[in-house]
């Protein structure tokens, strides 16, 4: 789960990690109250979205607006807020469709002495979270880890007894630091790792973590995303979920208990495994074919998530032919194959339908598909069922 900028502030300032005063703002004439109670003659307003560079995105229609503005005084700030809020921003990650904003972060002004980064994901490798630094602050972690990776340092800490001190005055080292900022970056680094530990964090990102003047570090920017199974604990982050930042069609599906990413391509995909969903869009494009999503129903749907799982699927305006792909091991095939009729008439199909079925009961599973009645395409091994969707549509 993602969650906002200024959400992710909120938390690593509760943590007490610095981070600079702001205000959250859905109107222009709160954005333009929020620049007064900051009480400054310089601040930052910032787009609220679920995406990464926002200071280079520019506002759907409206080239000379960015998602990041300085801004001088209270009536600048009713003015760009008015620019920016209920508009679309179009960001490198966001693709050319971009994302609606809803709300505006208003910041104070920070004299910044240097740009760095940090960063903290989990090591599946190590098994453990890796924080990264690096002097490179303010650009795509991803160019410069391309580029020039002998100028990200990492340290991996064990999570029970967090970022060692040792570990945290390396790093300082590592970037450059001295004097006060040492002592500054070391709290700032082990209040990072102690959050990103407590919150059961995926990714927590300072993208810039700025030296500010007198030495002391803040954090000017913050990403964090958290991991979807541990979010039980964590009913103040559940809080924070923004659901019209998210497809809805994955939102729907979650609801159903089915795991669903949308894609671009236009075969609607239906398997019960992860792996097996993966190969089976590694195979659809072999053949020539776009997957238009990956949807995994686990290994016990019954007949609603599979009615569900095509309701989904056939809502994608793109979806021009659905591949049915299941391995029958805890799911027997007469169960799915049942459940993929009386979905098929349920639902009402106006695309082409290919259904593949191996494992247990699977003679008596593509029975029940050939006696249905019901205009299923039905394949004898995973390239077969690939070739065949593929070719419904060409």
């Amino acid at each position: 789960m993602k969650i906002h900028e200024y959400q992710a502030k909120q938390i690593l300032r509760d943590a007490g990690v610095p981070v600079p005063r702001s205000m959250v703002a859905a109107t222009p004439d709160e954005a333009a109250a929020a620049f007064k109670e900051l009480g400054g003659t310089l601040a930052v307003i910032k787009a609220q979205i679920h995406a990464g560079g926002r200071g280079k995105g520019t506002i759907q229609g409206n080239a000379q607006q960015h998602g990041v503005q300085l801004i001088r005084s209270a009536d600048e700030a009713r003015t760009v807020a008015k620019n920016i809020l209920g508009q679309t921003l179009v960001t490198i990650q966001t693709g050319p469709e971009g994302k609606l904003v809803h709300h505006v972060l208003i910041e104070e002004g920070c004299k910044i002495a240097r740009e760095l980064y940090l960063g903290i994901v989990v090591d599946r490798k190590a098994s453990k979270p890796v924080l990264m630094v690096s002097q490179q602050g303010g650009m795509e972690i991803e160019k410069v880890a391309e580029e020039t990776p002998e100028l990200i340092f990492r340290e991996a800490f064990d999570p029970d007894r967090g970022l060692a001190g040792y570990q945290a005055r390396k790093l300082a080292a590592d970037l450059g630091l001295t004097g006060k900022s040492i002592p500054s970056a070391v709290k700032f680094m082990q209040g990072l790792c102690r959050v990103f530990v407590e919150k059961d964090c995926s990714l927590a990102e300072i993208n810039p973590l700025v030296v500010a003047e007198d030495g002391s570090l803040i954090a000017l920017d913050a990403k964090m995303t958290f991991d979807d199974n541990a979010l039980f604990r964590h009913p103040d982050v559940v809080a924070f979920r923004d659901l019209s930042e998210e497809e809805p069609a994955e939102v729907r599906a979650a609801n159903a208990g089915l795991s669903y990413v949308k894609l671009e391509g236009n075969i609607g995909c239906l398997v019960n495994g992860a792996g097996l969903a993966m190969s089976t869009m590694d195979l659809i494009k072999l053949h020539g074919g776009q997957p238009a999503n990956f949807l995994d129903v686990g290994g016990g749907a019954n007949v609603e998530q599979v009615t569900e799982a095509f309701r989904i699927l056939l809502s994608d305006k793109n979806v021009k032919a659905v591949l049915v792909n299941i391995f029958g091991g805890i799911m027997r095939c007469t169960t799915i194959a049942t459940a993929v009729v009386e979905a098929f008439k349920t639902v009402g199909f106006n695309v082409p339908l290919v259904v593949r079925l191996e494992g247990t009961e699977v003679e008596e599973g593509r029975k029940i598909l050939a006696g249905s009645g019901v205009n299923i395409i039905t394949a004898k091994d995973l390239t077969d069922a690939a070739k065949k969707v593929v070719s419904a549509i060409a």
